[in-house]
């Protein structure tokens, strides 16, 4: 059992996905086919994980059928440019092993070089046409960001992946998300990447082993990481927590026979701390962390 999201476009998604970001090349092939034979039917990657060759072998480990998965990738900044970005599909769809994918996304918003975002999400518009792929989004975008993109380019994402939970909750960015019609997507959306490489992770609290929320789990026979899932699909988010553990897989796909009250969800969102794990979407990233993408 899950739940799904209809996108802007009409195309459901599965609001409980499995995340790969920080899975080792060696790990994620078994985590994406135990996910898919616990009932994930959703699984995130991107270019830059380097995983995508072994989500790719996961599916088909699994034996379920390739148009029962909703599966989510990302071009990243150095794949950005419309021939680029047109050619960073090809790369994908090759090491995933799929003719078409269900969302692809634009990893950063890159502002200081924003022209050649746009040129990027003109090419996700044109494999959208070209029915490669059946919705397209964003990652990291903030509200100003948006703007910016929807003044020039006419589609609007149907996805925009954001940093997201209990600690970090981003309520504008949500709020500028659901007035465009675009589902927010959290990562991290259990508070655990609390370190990020190359970003100043002092002092970072980790909301899996938060008091007020493990009452709740308490009151419910649910962990902290359920009560959080439940919280990002009761608020109408869509969720990608990420692990190789199969018991943690199995528990976080637990979530579906339980509801958290009002009073429950109000002291969730009471926890906000705001204050970011990952990298800050303006900031202006030097070479080395716009590496290139590997074409096998």
């Amino acid at each position: 059992m899950t739940e799904l999201l209809t996108l802007n476009n009409g195309v459901t998604m599965p609001a409980l996905g499995l995340g790969v970001f920080q899975s080792s090349a060696e790990d994620t092939a078994a985590a994406v086919e135990t996910a898919l034979r616990t009932g994930y039917r959703h699984i995130d990657t991107a270019a830059a994980y380097r995983n995508e060759r072994q989500v790719g072998e996961g599916i088909r480990a699994s034996g379920v059928d390739r148009d029962e998965i909703f599966i989510e990738t990302k071009v990243w900044i150095s794949q950005y440019g419309y021939d680029e970005t047109l050619h960073a599909f090809d790369i994908a769809a090759k090491k995933l092993g799929v003719e078409h994918i269900d969302l692809l996304i634009l990893h950063q918003p890159a502002p200081w070089l924003f022209d050649t975002t746009l040129e990027a999400y003109r090419a996700l518009e044109t494999l959208l046409a070209d029915g490669k792929v059946r919705s397209i989004g964003v990652s990291n975008f903030k509200k100003k960001h948006l703007d910016d993109l929807l003044q020039e380019r006419s589609v609007v994402p149907a996805v925009n992946q954001i940093e997201l939970h209990p600690y970090f909750a981003q309520r504008d960015n949500e709020q500028a998300d659901t007035d465009l019609g675009i589902v927010t997507q959290a990562w991290s959306p259990i508070g655990g990447i609390t370190f990020y490489p190359g970003y100043d992770n002092e002092g970072h609290k980790n909301p899996l082993t938060d008091e007020t929320i493990k009452a709740i789990g308490d009151g419910h026979g649910k962990s902290n990481a359920q009560v959080m899932i439940r919280w990002h699909l009761q608020e109408g988010r869509s969720a990608i927590p990420k692990s190789v553990h199969p018991g943690r897989i199995a528990e976080n796909f637990d979530v579906f026979d339980f509801e958290l009250t009002a009073e429950e969800l109000a002291a969730i969102d009471a926890l906000d701390l705001g204050k970011r794990s990952g990298p800050e979407p303006d900031e202006v990233r030097p070479p080395e962390k716009i590496f290139t993408i590997p074409e096998d």
